[in-house]
């Protein structure tokens, strides 16, 4: 299986992209509606999704658990839908959370801010004050989403692997142009090491969301590194007993790997709640 990301600005045309892609390539199209109901189910609350959703955190919530809890059910959601079959992801920071998943096919589309503005104007019958508004409170919320979530800058175009602009196309067009370089770019080979990685990633991950939200151990900035026959647990504890039972969580549940601990111990460490 294969997966597209694609990251936009608003009014470039990317929703309408992808809608059109995934008609060409007959692949799923993973929009925003469909991973705010997958985690909505598994437990993010409404206010969560408004908060943290594309939005740039404020400096208390960036250090808020809800923040953790946000971001580890939306990677679980993101690498279940990749898992699944062939996807087309829009947002969400969807190239950088599959970044180093081979066969990865990653999209940035663009247009200049007059074209966007005279876009918001028509769509919503916005004023030109007002649009421009949108437009920058829009950019502001993206930018400051990426820098807080995955520490990188969703203009650097060095992060895709096509870049477009879609102020003199139409979406069907922008659709055509991403389905000739995908398949010139993307192999059978590579979609095939890049299901093997995605299925490691979703145990990864469900073996963290297990122990930090069912279990509620409380181990802080939790991660799982894994490979074919390993699992390292890493983040911080206040006392050793919480880092072996962690490990015993992760070894029922690590399909015949081995796991170890990295997890660094810090007395009566104590984060924001």
């Amino acid at each position: 299986m294969a997966i597209i990301t694609i990251s936009r600005k608003i009014a470039s045309f990317g929703d309408e992209t992808a809608i059109e892609l995934a008609k060409l390539l007959n692949y799923n199209f993973i929009d925003r509606k469909s991973l705010e109901k997958d985690l909505l189910a598994r437990g993010i609350s409404e206010a969560q999704l408004k908060k943290y959703d594309e939005r740039k955190p404020g400096f208390w919530a960036s250090l808020s658990r809800e923040r953790d809890s946000y971001f580890d059910y939306l990677r679980e959601a993101v690498y279940e839908h990749a898992s699944s079959g062939n996807s087309i992801f829009i947002g969400r920071g969807g190239f950088a959370l599959l970044r180093n998943v081979p066969g990865l096919y990653s999209v940035r589309l663009v247009a200049a801010d007059d074209v966007r503005i005279s876009r918001l104007m028509k769509e919503f019958n916005y004023s030109e004050k007002d649009a421009r508004a949108r437009m920058e409170e829009s950019d502001n919320n993206r930018d400051g989403f990426h820098k807080s979530f995955f520490n990188t800058a969703n203009e650097d175009a060095s992060e895709y692997n096509l870049v477009i602009n879609t102020g003199h196309i139409t979406p069907l067009q922008a659709a055509e142009i991403i389905k000739f370089g995908f398949e010139k770019t993307v192999s059978k080979e590579e979609a095939a090491l890049g299901d093997k990685r995605l299925k490691e990633l979703l145990l990864a991950q469900k073996i963290v969301n297990h122990i930090s939200f069912d279990l509620k151990l409380q181990i802080y900035f939790l991660e799982a590194d894994i490979s074919e026959d390993e699992v390292i647990l890493h983040g911080v504890a206040d006392n050793a007993g919480l880092i072996q039972k962690a490990v015993a969580v992760a070894q029922e549940m690590a399909e015949g790997r081995k796991v170890s601990s990295a997890i660094s111990m810090v007395n009566e460490y104590k984060p924001f709640p």
